[in-house]
């Protein structure tokens, strides 16, 4: 899909009317109401102001356990009682939709549950960053610095070695919330290589909702029916954890982090079709690091 005109892009950015899904509103439990927000990755809307553009954003300004964070390895804790995490995702009723600020599935009931720590989360959305939010040491993605309006370019070569192997790239978020309204996130970080299966799936699908987006009669979603989540059931043999909070406005905490430790790989291709129905100031939706402020993260790691 060829790129909106500067004019378009300029009243995207202006403008932009995203749709809010604000953890304890019947929006995350698979219900269609929706808050109308205005939010952006830049300028005067950036990550920099959220906090003072609504007072229910404050924590994205106070908050002092915010999400993403850099996990260094300095600062990671073994925790030899943590038990490997329970993931049981079934066939799902998936809707593909454009949050605006983001794109997503939406998935109905019954579609799954996440066992942490002895408490059971029930499956409820999953949505795509990229680049990816989490770091690992410090690492950013390549595409972060190669870009133009969003779209992946050729990377420099003096770019490319020191980054071949620890971009992240993209990272998507498996949003889990249990019966008290607690929500849980498991992160998949990706760089570029291999497509993913799991994105071939919908990747036709993407560039028709892209053509939704910016045609007439926009709908910003897209059925997709019965929905195998087979790709992303694959055992976890490692992972980190940490109490943090959304990385999108309102920003509330807590939320129980699990970043996975199995990187995944995309093709530019698919990453070009993730951010091709989003605005221009969305295309690149990810939020910077936040301060640990003392927070512990902790590993868990099989012992064959």
């Amino acid at each position: 899909m060829a790129p909106a005109t500067m004019p378009a892009q300029f009243t995207l950015f202006v403008l932009a009317i995203t749709f809010l899904i604000i953890h304890a509103s019947p929006a995350l439990r698979g219900e269609d109401i929706v808050v109308p927000v205005q939010f952006s990755y830049t300028g005067a809307d950036g990550p920099a102001k959220w906090g003072s553009l609504n007072p229910t954003f404050s924590a994205c300004s106070n908050g002092k356990s915010q999400s993403p964070i850099d996990i260094a390895k300095g600062k990671i804790v073994l925790d030899t009682k943590l038990k490997a995490l329970t993931r049981q995702y079934n066939s799902i009723n998936a809707t593909l939709i454009n949050n605006g600020f983001n794109i997503g599935l939406r998935c109905g009931e019954n579609s799954g549950v996440l066992v942490s720590d002895g408490k059971t989360y029930k499956f409820k959305q999953m949505h795509w960053h990229s680049p990816s939010e989490h770091r690992i040491d410090g690492v950013r993605s390549r595409a972060f610095f190669y870009f133009f309006f969003g779209f992946l370019t050729v990377p420099t070569k003096n770019l490319t070695n020191a980054l071949e192997h620890h971009g992240y790239d993209a990272e998507l978020h498996l949003v889990h919330i249990a019966d008290d309204g607690s929500l849980a996130v498991v992160s998949i970080l990706y760089h570029l290589g291999h497509p993913d299966p799991l994105i071939t799936k919908i990747q036709n699908k993407l560039y028709q909702l892209a053509k939704e987006q910016f045609g007439v009669h926009a709908k910003g979603q897209i059925a997709l029916g019965a929905f195998s989540m087979h790709q992303v059931k694959k055992n976890t043999r490692k992972y980190y954890r940490y109490f943090g909070s959304l990385t999108t406005p309102p920003c509330t905490e807590p939320v129980a982090w699990h970043i996975l430790g199995k990187v995944r790989s995309i093709s530019s291709e698919q990453l070009q079709a993730l951010k091709a129905p989003l605005g221009w100031a969305y295309k690149n939706n990810s939020r910077p690091v936040q301060p640990l402020n003392g927070r512990q993260i902790e590993l868990y790691e099989e012992v064959n």
